[in-house]
């Protein structure tokens, strides 16, 4: 297992995880504008040569918002997404950001339990957030 920053050349193996992993997958383009953000700070893992889980996360002054999660189907629920989390969580900390936000899906159990464990709390839920009007819920992570 590799665990390390994205790379320009990794797009197109984001974008294919992305379309794989989400009914309504952030574009080629989206991803692309996010990784030229100074602001955005992608990880990227791999095995054997293969992009198999990525996440980003959006840096503000003291507080920041996980925008992307996603582990290849074949790789979920063997810590993963616990590696691409904690990484993320650590580009954070190490940039002084105080606390994390995201949005998880009400039918996203997997994720939820994977966030709570992590020290995540719910906020609050908003109704209809997803382009298939899916409700997200709001959660947020409290760094010291």
């Amino acid at each position: 297992m590799n665990t390390r920053p994205w790379k320009i050349g990794d797009l197109d193996a984001i974008a294919a995880l992305e379309a794989e992993c989400f009914p309504d997958p952030w574009s080629r383009r989206m991803l692309a504008e996010s990784f030229l953000s100074d602001r955005f700070y992608g990880v990227a893992l791999e095995e054997a040569g293969k992009l198999v889980a990525y996440g980003g996360i959006q840096l503000a002054i003291d507080e920041a918002e996980i925008e992307l999660i996603a582990v290849s189907e074949m790789y979920r629920r063997c810590g993963r997404g616990k590696e691409i989390l904690d990484a993320l969580l650590a580009v954070a900390q190490a940039h002084g950001i105080r606390r994390v936000f995201l949005e998880v899906r009400v039918s996203n159990a997997g994720a939820q339990i994977l966030y709570l464990k992590s020290g995540f709390v719910g906020l609050y839920c908003r109704p209809r957030y997803y382009e298939d009007e899916e409700d997200a819920i709001v959660m947020v992570k409290e760094l010291s």
